[in-house]
C-alpha cells in the first residue's frame, strides 16, 4: 500500500468536516502525487498536536518560516507508510520528545491553509507526551514551549485552537 493509498483510507473512515473531507479526496484522486511536496497545485501533510493532558499543556513551536506558534507538522517522506507515522514523525523531530503516541481514533481534524510552497491539506492528529517529557529545539524552530489550554488562544491562531478543543473533546 502506498501513502497515498493510505491517505484515501484514512479520509474516507474520517466522519468530520464532511466538505473538507471531500474536498481532500478530490485531491487525492486528481493528483497522484497528492501526498508530496512536488505537487504544486498543493498536498498532503501531517501534524501532531503534542500534549501533556495530566498537566493540562500543549507544546507549540515557534515555526522558523512563518513566525507563528503551530502544532509540529510538515510534509510527508518517501519512508512514511502511512499519515499516522509521517504525524508521529514530524511530532518527534520537531518537539525532540521520545515515545510519543498518537491519541486513538486517527485524525482530530483537518486544516487546508495556504503557505509559501503551496495549498496544505493537513491532517492533524494528536500525539501524547510521555510522563516527565522534556522538549528539545530542532532546526525548524525559533523557540518550542509548553503553553497552557487557555493561553494557547492568546499565542496561536484559530486553527490551532480548534484543533487543541477537538483534541481535548476526544481525550
Amino acid at each position: 500500500m502506498t501513502l497515498h493509498d493510505d491517505a484515501v483510507l484514512v479520509l474516507k473512515s474520517y466522519e468530520d468536516q464532511e466538505e473538507l473531507r471531500q474536498a481532500y479526496l478530490d485531491h487525492l484522486q486528481t493528483h497522484p502525487d497528492g501526498t508530496w511536496k512536488a505537487c504544486h497545485s498543493g498536498h498532503i501533510t501531517a501534524s501532531a498536536l503534542v500534549i501533556d493532558p495530566e498537566r493540562g499543556r500543549v507544546l507549540l513551536t515557534l515555526h522558523k518560516k512563518l513566525r507563528m506558534w503551530l502544532q509540529m507538522g510538515g510534509h510527508c517522506e518517501p519512508d512514511d507508510a502511512t499519515l499516522a507515522e509521517a504525524a508521529l514523525r514530524e511530532g518527534t523531530e520537531e518537539s525532540g520528545i521520545p515515545g510519543l503516541t498518537l491519541l486513538s481514533g486517527g485524525p482530530v481534524r483537518l486544516d487546508r491553509h495556504h503557505t509559501p510552497c503551496a495549498w496544505h491539506f493537513d491532517v492533524q492528529y494528536a500525539a501524547l507526551a510521555p510522563a516527565g517529557a522534556v522538549e528539545a529545539i530542532s532546526d525548524e524552530s525559533l523557540d518550542l514551549r509548553w503553553f497552557a489550554y487557555d493561553e494557547v488562544a492568546d499565542v496561536a491562531d484559530a486553527s490551532v485552537v480548534r484543533l487543541m478543543e477537538a483534541t481535548r473533546a476526544r481525550l
